[in-house]
């Protein structure tokens, strides 16, 4: 049993034992976990990072990645003219 001590730890740290407890579309790099502490302030008092902080990021990250689906659905139903020659009759 690992025994996980929810006081502060480093960023570096955080990121490495949430990419290993998480399954791979949940994982998160040190740009995302950047992006999270500037959108998400307040839950990051005096920049430490807690494990207590977790679940807050796999919600973000959630959402995120539903956004960005939904982001791609929308540039791939784009329509598409194409020219066509003309044909004279």
């Amino acid at each position: 049993m690992i025994n996980i001590d929810i006081n502060k730890i480093s960023k570096e740290q955080f990121l490495i034992e949430h990419n290993r407890l998480s399954p791979a579309n949940l994982q998160a790099d040190f740009a995302l976990l950047t992006r999270f502490q500037a959108e998400k302030r307040p839950l990051l008092k005096d920049d430490g990072w807690s494990f207590k902080l977790r679940p807050d990021l796999i919600s973000w990250l959630a959402v995120l990645s539903s956004l960005q689906k939904a982001k791609h659905v929308r540039k791939s139903k784009k329509q598409v003219f194409k020219n066509y020659p003309e044909t004279k009759f």
